[in-house]
């Protein structure tokens, strides 16, 4: 998993209010056994979304999430090249050594969540930044312009 994941209970700091909610909404959505498989869910999917996302889209995307989130989103650098959504799911497995399926049901579980901070209309912007692929992983179809 990522680093913030392995720092010792004791020392982690409380999360705010908001952050809360969302790992809950995580937890509920995802049916993780505790908030804690919530959590480092959150952390992977951001994390690797932040290495993704560029842009006012970063920025805005940072701006609509609780703090914690939106640290773990902005302190990744992105990436010069772009991952379609199946790569981005494949690269989250690899580095962690979790199944894709379980990866695939991780991502989507934390775009949910996501997506209900952020609104449509920054899911959308989100959505034409990003190469084919994300629109599933957020719930959305996936529609591509006619020949």
């Amino acid at each position: 998993m990522i680093s913030d994941a392995q720092v010792p209970l004791e020392h982690r700091q409380p999360y705010g209010t908001a952050y809360e909610q969302m790992l809950e909404k995580v937890r509920y959505d995802g049916a993780y056994p505790t908030r804690e498989r919530a959590d480092e869910a959150v952390r992977l999917v951001l994390a690797g979304l932040g290495r993704q996302l560029t842009g006012d889209e970063r920025v805005d995307l940072a701006a609509c999430l609780p703090l914690e989130a939106a640290r773990v989103l902005t302190a990744q650098i992105p990436d010069t090249r772009p991952l379609t959504g199946w790569a981005f799911v494949k690269d989250l497995a690899a580095r962690t050594g979790a199944s894709l399926a379980t990866t695939r049901w991780d991502t989507g579980s934390v775009f949910a969540a996501v997506a209900a901070h952020a609104g449509p209309d920054l899911i959308a912007r989100i959505l034409d930044q990003l190469p084919t692929g994300y629109a599933l992983l957020f719930g959305r179809a996936e529609l591509t312009p006619a020949a």
